[in-house]
């Protein structure tokens, strides 16, 4: 840890107050614990973190770390519509000037053959009109339909005139001998728009000459009397095929290639840009050719994102406004659109205050485009029913198109931008101290990211903070990150929960860890017991004692049928070994019948037994739980508690048959003395509607069973 020190002390600024929307800090007294400062409810907390984790947590958002192609058997250009040279690098479109070298044309051709039915209706208004305007997204062969407009028209060869002319200087790139002349993304903007009256004055030159011009802009583009045609681009399907159908030209092999799995998959996702299915296509030659290996065909769709996630951050032409919106929606994603909003904002103003640190942040309040965010991000936007504790509200979430680019771009940024750490690791610790419970939340799961992606800086400069914190709910927050880290497969995550409950270890260490067990229980569930055994063996506090058995119930109560069955055979171990291990099997097993879905235990039973009549090996279950429920109604410390548990389900049962039909089977096996039926039949005959109600009719039901 030593080696992080410096970095921790240099990265974390000494006031610790609430982020503002500008980025700025209020005074406070932060770092003082609150006198009222209390762990929150375990199962509260449990439920609060499940429900507003994102469903591509459990897959591609925080899968292992993943390699995409390599070696050199993809290069060189393929991509539709874009000059691009990469190890499936997706670089910047050229802009330089100059004639189209004939040969590219003719290599496009070949496989625009495919849908060249999507242009041929705009060839009459070229002819007619000289200059035709497309307009469409990124990436959606503009460019490609244009050269083969002007090639279908006989404009050849075609001149690249450089985007970044300006539309009043057009006329003045119309020369020499091409025919036929491209813009590929002319630059517009409010001081600079395209007119109507610079293509008059275009037209009649193109006419003189007998030349064609395509110009493509963008979908936001500044147009002033311009009749743009929107391009409708084929499908990315399509694409796959028509490039697929010119490299390997066998139908019989095409048609193999397109039924392997990558492929299935490939084509079975919407959302993929022209030149990813141009690069797929690539790759599938490829793989015919045995240059590339079946394990490096299933890494293709991972590598594609991995290289749109580096040429957001790698380049200039992603703002940084833009660049702290895209990290915001990779921990946010699936959340409400303005909540990632909102907190992108903040954590642009972080990233303002690193690049000049003289200067105070500014964010502008307005002028920011929804479609044009979530363009750029490849998200859509979509309306569900987020959860809250005033129930369940409309919301307009986003979220990325492919699940797998959230995961990417979280490691893309703590592991190739070191500079951004700084501002990264302010933000996640304003989110962590934020009061919404999805904030904390997503804090826990971004860190945990992070650790898969870097465990020693990510313990060193956020997890370590959050668990040391005077504030159970900083160390609650790093319960879960490290929880998570634990699920997504990051690396020496039970190591440190041991350590953390190790005598002598910090005292909030050791709660963390405790918390931490009880949501890494499903995964590791014997030495989760093992070390919360151990933990309450060598501790002395009443209070951490009350937190150890917490976290063995709620480890009773997981949803995982096996994971409950190893988890009460571990309890019944520890019953028998007496002292501390007496005390937490008992204190855990009636906190589980009382605590969250206390029915849990009662149904486990009634099933158990079916089980065991049916001659299943897992009815043995049944006996371990009237074993549990004999012992603590009969120790005096727990008995209260037990028959407290009962009687609350006798309760449930006056408005559930079930519920009695499952009482009438436990009560009888838990008499196994005249001092049983007494104190069993004496919480019934006292049980009450109010204070002086009467018996209800179910617990005189029940009282001629026990």
């Amino acid at each position: 840890m030593s080696e992080h020190a410096g970095d921790r002390r240099g990265e974390r600024p000494q006031a610790d107050g609430d982020l503002q929307a500008d980025g700025s800090e209020q005074n406070g007294e932060e770092n003082v614990e609150a006198a009222d400062d209390r762990p929150q409810d375990p199962w509260a907390a449990r439920r609060e973190l499940y429900e507003h984790v994102p469903k591509a947590v459990s897959g591609s958002l925080v899968g292992g770390a993943q390699t995409g192609v390599s070696g050199g058997s993809v290069t060189g250009d393929v991509v539709l519509g874009t000059k691009v040279e990469h190890h499936y690098r997706f670089g910047a479109a050229t802009h330089t000037s100059g004639n189209i070298p004939p040969e590219e044309i003719d290599q496009l051709a070949e496989v625009f053959a495919g849908y060249e039915e999507l242009v041929h209706p705009l060839r009459g208004r070229l002819r007619e009109e000289r200059v035709l305007v497309l307009s469409g997204a990124p990436f959606s062969g503009r460019r490609s339909a244009g050269l083969m407009l002007l090639r279908a028209l006989g404009a050849v060869p075609v001149r690249a005139v450089d985007p970044n002319t300006r539309p009043t200087a057009i006329k003045d790139e119309l020369n020499g001998d091409s025919l036929g002349y491209l813009i590929s993304d002319l630059v517009t903007n409010r001081e600079n728009p395209l007119r109507d009256i610079d293509l008059w004055a275009v037209r009649e030159t193109l006419r003189e000459k007998d030349a064609y011009l395509v110009i493509t802009v963008d979908l936001f583009a500044s147009l002033q009397g311009v009749s743009a045609i929107e391009w409708q681009p084929p499908s990315p399907q399509a694409v796959l095929r028509s490039h697929l159908h010119a490299r390997v030209q066998d139908s019989r092999k095409e048609s193999e290639l397109l039924a392997l799995r990558p492929s299935r998959e490939f084509l079975g996702k919407e959302g993929h840009q022209l030149r990813e299915a141009a690069a797929f296509a690539k790759v599938l030659s490829a793989h015919v050719e045995g240059a590339v290996t079946p394990e490096q065909l299933a890494e293709v769709g991972t590598g594609l994102v991995r290289e749109q996630v580096q040429e957001w951050f790698g380049d200039e032409e992603t703002q940084l406004r833009d660049k702290a919106f895209l990290i915001s929606l990779a921990a946010f994603d699936e959340a409400a659109y303005a909540l990632t909003a909102e907190l992108s904002d903040a954590l642009f103003a972080q990233f303002q205050r690193t690049e000049d640190a003289g200067r105070e942040p500014r964010v502008g309040i307005f002028g920011t485009s929804i479609t044009k965010r979530l363009r750029l991000a490849r998200a859509i936007e979509y309306w569900q029913k987020e959860h809250t504790e005033w129930g369940p509200v409309q919301q307009r979430m986003a979220r990325f198109q492919e699940p797998r680019t959230a995961g990417e771009v979280l490691r893309e940024v703590w592991t190739s931008h070191p500079s951004a750490r700084p501002a990264l690791l302010e933000w996640l610790r304003r989110l962590a101290q934020d009061g919404r419970p999805l904030v904390r939340a997503r804090a826990a799961v971004t860190a945990a990211v992070l650790a898969q992606a870097d465990l020693p800086s990510a313990m060193a400069l956020l997890i370590e903070d959050w668990a040391k914190s005077r504030r159970y709910r900083d160390c609650l927050v790093a319960a879960n990150a490290l929880a998570m880290a634990h699920a997504v497969d990051a690396p020496n995550i039970p190591q440190i929960l041991r350590s953390w409950c190790e005598e002598g270890a910090e005292a909030r260490h050791r709660w963390t860890a405790i918390r931490a067990y009880a949501l890494v229980g499903s995964r590791m569930p014997d030495e989760a017991l093992r070390a919360l055994a151990e933990a309450a063996r060598t501790g002395e506090e009443e209070q951490e004692a009350e937190h150890i058995a917490e976290s063995a119930a709620l480890l009773l109560s997981d949803e995982s049928a096996p994971v409950r069955s190893r988890v009460l055979r571990g309890l019944l171990e520890l019953l028998g070994d007496g002292g501390s291990g007496r005390r937490l099997a008992l204190h855990a097993f009636v906190m589980a019948c009382t605590r969250g879905d206390s029915r849990m235990l009662l149904r486990w039973y009634a099933e158990a037994t079916s089980a065991a009549t049916e001659g299943d090996l897992g009815g043995a279950d049944a006996d371990r739980l009237l074993s549990l429920w004999r012992t603590a109604l009969s120790d005096l410390r727990y008995t209260t508690d037990a028959l407290k548990a009962l009687a609350g389900w006798v309760r449930e049962a006056a408005a559930d048959p079930r519920a009695e039909e499952e009482l009438a089977t436990l009560l009888p096996a838990l008499v196994g003395s005249a001092e049983d039926r007494k104190r069993l039949a004496h919480m019934l005959e006292t049980l009450r509607d109010g204070c002086r109600g009467p018996v209800p009719a179910v617990a005189e039901r029940l009282m001629s069973v026990v």
